[in-house]
């Protein structure tokens, strides 16, 4: 579209959570291309503001640097309302008018939708077979009200049940972009101790859980590459009751894949409190702790500018991260940056 030819590439797109638009600085504004605002919500199949408390901070963002593009990010993890929105074309232009009419109120770039999941309820969220098709029926009714000049992009995740519940490749030609989640690919469904936003595959994983795998499978369900938009996780999952082999990759757990820490939390006091060690996988291109029962999968700045050259080598549209304030060093951000720049 035309707005998105005119920025720069590859594309650097940094999650931001409301909360934490107060502390978004002008350092942060140079560094990225691109803002997903987390998370506009459906409301009686409307979209709704409700939790969006610091709008009033884009205005400062903007001054900073006006060239920056600032989308609307829709739905996220347990959020529900998408399938009854999109199951008729009436509630899907209502829908869509309403989010045009908060994109003109506050000047906003575009629209991302963030469905977790079509034809999926693991999210306790409504859902219905027909998801498939509407998805594809919504993004046409987004395009067609918010027009070629905006934004229209999606957040999938990291697998193959979110190809088979989307027509990827009908959606990919309408959208500007498609946004990878390739992270928590070992998340709290899993209890098996693994990378969960790695770059490869760690010697021996026979699964599809890495981001080059993620591409490949989005590419052939019809997705271009110069479409797409890898993720990085700036939050670890954590895996305890972790077998003591293989320094605790890909062993079973007593746990499944928790949330936490952030990467600002993983001080040096942390690890000695807990007697971590950090390890490099090869293979995987990832970093992860283990002392011996516990396993962390963490984006190490060397990960991340490996994640970064796979990018431009591989000539995607760019990178993206979740979320914001979990780098409160701009350690990771820095390094995605620099990598970034780099011939």
């Amino acid at each position: 579209m035309k707005n998105e030819r005119n920025n720069m590439k590859p594309y650097l797109i940094g999650y931001v959570y409301n909360d934490y638009l107060p502390y978004f600085t002008k350092e942060d504004a140079a560094k990225l291309t691109h803002i997903n605002l987390a998370f506009g919500l459906i409301k009686d199949g409307l979209l709704s503001l409700h939790k969006m408390t610091n709008l009033a901070e884009l205005e400062r963002i903007r001054s900073y640097k006006p060239q920056i593009k600032i989308v609307l990010s829709v739905g996220g993890w347990g959020a529900g309302g998408f399938s009854t929105m999109a199951m008729t074309k009436e509630k899907r232009h209502a829908f869509a008018l309403s989010c045009l009419e908060d994109v003109e109120k506050y000047k906003l770039d575009g629209i991302d939708i963030d469905w977790e999941y079509p034809c999926d309820n693991s999210a306790d969220i409504d859902c219905d077979p027909k998801d498939k098709e509407n998805y594809t029926y919504l993004f046409e009714e987004l395009r067609e009200v918010l027009g070629n000049d905006r934004i229209v992009s999606n957040a999938v995740g990291a697998g193959k049940y979110f190809i088979e519940g989307t027509e990827m490749d009908k959606v990919s030609k309408i959208l500007d972009y498609v946004q990878l989640m390739t992270y928590d690919m070992r998340s709290g469904f899993t209890s098996e101790a693994g990378h969960h936003a790695a770059l490869g595959l760690s010697e021996g994983d026979t699964s599809d859980k890495a981001t080059k795998c993620i591409v490949e499978m989005f590419h052939e369900a019809g997705v271009p590459y110069e479409k797409l938009i890898v993720g990085a996780a700036f939050y670890c999952r954590r895996f305890d009751g972790v077998a003591n082999v293989n320094n605790g990759l890909l062993q079973p757990s007593e746990s499944i894949g928790q949330y936490g820490p952030e990467f600002y939390e993983l001080t040096e006091e942390f690890l000695n409190k807990e007697n971590f060690k950090e390890y490099w996988d090869e293979k995987a291109e990832a970093s992860y702790l283990f002392n011996g029962k516990s396993f962390v999968s963490f984006e190490s700045p060397k990960a991340i500018r490996h994640k970064v050259k796979y990018v431009k080598e591989k000539g995607l549209l760019g990178i993206m991260y979740w979320e914001h304030s979990c780098d409160r060093d701009r350690i990771l951000l820095d390094a995605m940056y620099d990598e970034m720049r780099n011939k």
